[in-house]
């Protein structure tokens, strides 16, 4: 069975959605960074960081309904609606299938 990042990608944001941080928590590599443009540029790293960010993040950015997915070179863009505005988010995976890194902002 081959990994589909598209279908990834859709999990994390029905998990962001329903707010299962442990689940959101599960797909990322143990290495995995997030560097997020929604408020103040940021970045979390570490099992800690992450959860501190995912703590933060549901509460003051619940995602809604999806917007538009695509894959983008070695990524997958996937860009939702948080309080109001379309935020675009490019996760990358690596072999085993997690979450090697995230990046997300504001859509322009």
């Amino acid at each position: 069975m081959s990994f589909d990042p598209m279908a990834a990608v859709v999990d994390w944001l029905d998990a962001y959605r329903a707010g299962d941080i442990e689940t959101i928590l599960g797909m990322y590599a143990d290495d995995a960074v997030i560097h997020c443009g929604c408020g103040r540029m940021k970045a979390s790293s570490g099992k800690d960081g992450r959860r501190a960010y995912w703590v933060d993040r549901l509460k003051a950015y619940p995602a809604s309904r999806l917007e538009n997915l695509q894959p983008s070179g070695n990524a997958t863009v996937i860009s939702y609606i948080a309080r109001g505005a379309v935020v675009s988010a490019s996760l990358t995976f690596n072999a085993r299938g997690l979450i090697a890194s995230h990046m997300c902002g504001p859509s322009n």
